[in-house]
């Protein structure tokens, strides 16, 4: 049979679709726009017929119907990583949260350690050897697909169709339903003069030729958007955003002097603008792999001169960084942090570093803190933390004493909290 007579034969509406699933099963989901909006609305107008479903994802971007605490026994969500979506469910405990490395997560489903029954993804349009590309989350879902027993695509033409190992074959996909909805967008943030600071600290340490990974959130992108007068960036990154799209464009980012996968930029999702899902589209420049691919602090590790930043929400005096949560309470999730930091270390010449605002609530609580309060989740820990950098200036404290660390830390702390700090530090036998 011809590819397009299998593409026919699969080819139903998103309620038949779900159909596929069985009780007791789970949903694997890509992460943020990888997720397919038509067949999770399916799901969720339909969520009442199934029994112990699971959904599990990074980092959902819509709240659909079925993130209701009425209908959990039907089908539940499970967070890899808890977003604006899911935050008020998992801190509620009605949403699910599961703690891994990013990188591990391809490798836990291989190992039947994370379940994987059924996939649903966004799809590029197939092309005419019967491929398919799930370009926009590459991350866990291509290991899925190898463990799942059913395979839905949602296809739209809006999905770009790109390079790398993310293509998926009509001869492994179950059934599949069209859509045309936009992706969704997400545009850069507003940058304010705290964030305008740390990224100027940052990318003044980032040579002309160093590879980049930014991770998720303002700060970073505050970073990217300092770097115009570089030259010869590379990327080895897990998301790829609008900034690196600006880079690209600028000649800034020509990854000529990466020594890993010379003259391409590596990624496993995207998140941004229309204007870089069109960037993606067969753009020979930019590959799509899996996380245990673009994660793994091994195989990033090998670029030269990478240079990882990422934020947090906390650091203590030893340099622990409470990424995830405050306290018990879980905002968000393990991510790629810790891969990165760690790629950063072993990499020759490379750099990580950790940054955040000195204050939180309107300056009245410092995030630079003497101990993690109990119960917080520790993200990237004392033995692979490097560069830490707030407004106020850059903390290096790989090799540093415990001591040293913390007078270190109290130096980038914002001023009207240092008195206080240091006090701290003196009962802590540390000052």
């Amino acid at each position: 049979m011809s590819v397009r007579a299998l593409y026919q034969q699969k080819r139903m509406s998103a309620a038949d679709a779900v159909r596929v699933v069985r009780n007791g099963e789970t949903i694997i989901v890509p992460t943020a726009v990888g997720e397919p909006p038509t067949l999770l609305a399916a799901l969720s107008e339909q969520r009442r017929d199934f029994r112990d479903v699971r959904v599990a994802q990074i980092l959902a971007l819509r709240k659909f119907d079925y993130f209701d605490p009425e209908t959990v026994d039907n089908v539940r969500h499970e967070a890899y990583f808890l977003s604006g979506a899911s935050r008020p469910g998992g801190q509620a405990g009605w949403i699910d949260y599961l703690p891994a490395y990013f990188s591990e997560l391809p490798g836990l489903i291989a190992r039947n350690m994370i379940p994987a029954d059924v996939v649903f993804t966004m799809a590029s349009p197939m092309d005419e050897h019967g491929y398919f590309s799930l370009s926009l989350a590459t991350d866990y879902t291509m290991a899925a697909v190898e463990k799942a027993r059913a395979v839905v695509l949602e296809v739209n033409p809006n999905v770009p169709f790109a390079n790398g190992d993310c293509h998926v074959h009509i001869s492994q996909v179950t059934a599949l339903c069209e859509s045309e909805d936009p992706i969704f967008e997400v545009g850069l943030p507003k940058i304010g003069p705290v964030q305008e600071a740390i990224g100027k600290y940052v990318a003044d340490m980032i040579p002309d030729g160093a590879t980049l990974q930014i991770g998720y959130g303002g700060i970073p992108d505050a970073v990217v958007m300092q770097l115009t007068d570089k030259r010869d960036l590379g990327v080895h990154t897990e998301m790829v955003g609008d900034g690196i799209m600006t880079l690209v464009d600028a000649g800034v980012i020509t990854n000529r002097k990466k020594n890993y996968h010379h003259g391409k930029m590596l990624a496993t999702f995207a998140l941004g603008s229309k204007k870089l899902y069109q960037f993606m589209n067969r753009n020979p420049a930019l590959e799509m792999h899996p996380v245990d691919f673009t994660n793994d602090p091994y195989r990033a590790g090998q670029n030269d001169n990478l240079h990882a930043v990422n934020a947090t929400m906390q650091v203590d005096f030893m340099g622990q960084c409470g990424s995830e949560s405050l306290g018990y309470t879980p905002y968000s999730g393990t991510g790629g942090q810790s891969d990165f930091v760690r790629a950063a270390n072993r990499s020759n010449g490379g750099k990580s570093f950790i940054v955040l605002p000195s204050t939180a609530k309107h300056d009245t609580i410092s995030r630079i803190v003497p101990t993690l309060e109990p119960g917080t989740h520790v993200s990237t820990g004392k033995n692979d933390i490097n560069y830490v950098v707030t407004e106020y200036g850059v903390a290096q404290l790989r090799g540093k004493t415990a001591k040293q660390r913390c007078e270190a830390l109290i130096g980038i702390a914002h001023p009207d909290f240092r008195g206080q700090l240091r006090e701290m530090a003196k009962k802590m036998k540390l000052l």
